[in-house]
């Protein structure tokens, strides 16, 4: 019963369901009772009429009554034999016979309700053309019998169509709130960069303020989070300027004669500028894919993106003596826009450099499926234990124990770019080596362009991403 009240409470659609079906009951027993007390009246007014018809027959027909009358009081035989019929008096003052029923000789002309040896007659008393005076009655309890059968059969189409009716209006109620269903759903499986606005065609006017306050409150998120890439994309800018000027201003003190000593600790002055630089990089990266729009990317090469990749962090890898290699030469073409698979890939592989040992391997491989392309990054590097492979996707999140220093931002800006073009990211063992992580790309496959396709040099891509 909790259940059901808080169900009412909660549930307009439940509400309104109920409270139309209750009025249906109600409206249906009040209409029921009044035809059954309407039919059970017409029908004792049509019995009436059929005595008033059969006393009729004998006067108009002048049929020839029987000296004790016709009488038949059985309950089981039909109608017809339920109507009894007696000579109450002979216009010639001769003696009428004995009959079963007897009724009183005396009864006046027309309509009545009389009572004999305990049984309830309905009686109507006529005198014929001829001065005889008959009595054509009916027992009350035949006709009650009569009255409530008929009566009941006009109470059954409220019985057959009063639930169909209450069901058609549950079934319309709830197909007049599907439109509403439907909103929630289509808003609940968008992205969470996709605040645009919920279309308001088709939509009850009841509701439609609640949608226009939804849709305002949209336009507010959107301004406020395009505010806050905003604000840390100026922040990035703003700060690579002096950060520029310090890097310019370690190489001149580089330059000048100093102490070992001296040069040590310069030498960690400029790690530690170049690191706040790769960081300002990071951050307007990932401020870059947060904000990107929904527009259909031009095919992308898989091959291209590779080898820009390689190029640009080739450096690193000899400083650590990695030895990096592509295992295929396939060439796919997938529904990603250009700099953002080169931006996905450089990351993978700068992640995979960074936290690859000394003289370690890495395997990059493309495998071309039938609506999938694989970008496989695979080291031999410490890995990334199972149990923080979703962890290492949120920003400025590093696995504890690693002696490397980074931002955290890598992984989550390859993420965030693939949530928004419909890739995604898997983390595996390596299958090369006992130790080391394998990073997989799944990209959406697109058709090879008919035409070559006009791309951004390799240098350009590179400043693209400095």
């Amino acid at each position: 019963m909790a259940g059901f009240q808080e169900r009412l409470k909660r549930s307009l659609q439940f509400r309104i369901s109920m409270w139309l079906s209750l009025a249906i009951l109600v409206v249906a027993v009040i209409a029921g009772a009044l035809s059954f007390r309407s039919a059970y009246h017409e029908s004792h007014e049509l019995q009436d009429d059929d005595l008033r018809q059969v006393a009729a027959m004998f006067d108009q027909q002048h049929l020839p009554v029987a000296a004790g009358g016709i009488a038949s009081a059985a309950k089981d035989v039909d109608v017809a034999d339920r109507i009894l019929i007696q000579v109450l008096s002979r216009a010639d003052g001769s003696p009428v016979p004995a009959a079963v029923p007897a009724l009183p000789p005396g009864l006046p002309d027309g309509l009545q309700t009389i009572e004999v040896h305990h049984i309830t007659y309905r009686v109507f008393v006529k005198t014929l053309g001829s001065d005889d005076r008959i009595a054509v009655a009916q027992d009350v309890a035949a006709r009650d019998e009569i009255a409530q059968l008929v009566a009941r059969h006009a109470l059954e189409p409220f019985v057959y169509f009063v639930p169909v009716l209450i069901g058609m209006i549950t079934l319309l109620v709830r197909r007049n709130f599907r439109r509403v269903k439907l909103i929630a759903r289509e808003v609940d499986q968008r992205d969470e960069r996709a605040l645009h606005h919920i279309e308001l065609h088709e939509l009850p006017t009841e509701i439609l303020p609640f949608i226009v306050a939804i849709n305002r409150l949209l336009d507010r998120i959107a301004l406020s989070m395009a505010e806050q890439r905003q604000f840390v994309a100026d922040a990035a800018h703003e700060l690579r300027s002096p950060l520029t000027a310090l890097s310019l201003q370690a190489e001149q003190l580089a330059k000048a004669e100093m102490s070992d000593k001296a040069q040590e600790r310069l030498q960690v002055l400029r790690q530690g500028i170049d690191r706040g630089r790769s960081l300002l990089d990071q951050l307007l990266t990932l401020a870059r894919a947060q904000a990107a729009t929904n527009a259909a990317p031009t095919p992308a090469s898989t091959q291209q993106a590779v080898r820009a990749a390689l190029e640009l962090l080739l450096p690193l890898a000899e400083h650590k003596g990695i030895d990096v290699g592509v295992s295929t030469e396939v060439d796919a073409w997938v529904a990603v826009g250009a700099f953002d698979l080169l931006t996905m890939v450089k990351n993978l592989l700068d992640n995979a450099i960074r936290y690859t040992q000394q003289g370690g391997a890495i395997d990059i491989a493309i495998e071309d499926g039938a609506s999938l392309v694989r970008i496989v990054v695979e080291d031999n590097g410490p890995g990334i234990p199972a149990a923080e492979r979703e962890r290492v996707f949120d920003p400025f999140y590093r696995v504890l124990g690693s002696e490397e220093i980074g931002s955290g931002l890598g992984l989550s800006i390859v993420g965030t770019i693939a949530a928004h073009c419909g890739a995604r990211v898997e983390l595996a063992d390596a299958t090369q080596s006992s130790t080391g992580l394998r990073a997989s790309l799944v990209l959406p496959k697109a058709m090879a362009p008919a035409a070559p396709v006009i791309r951004p040099s390799d240098s350009t891509l590179e400043s693209e991403m400095q």
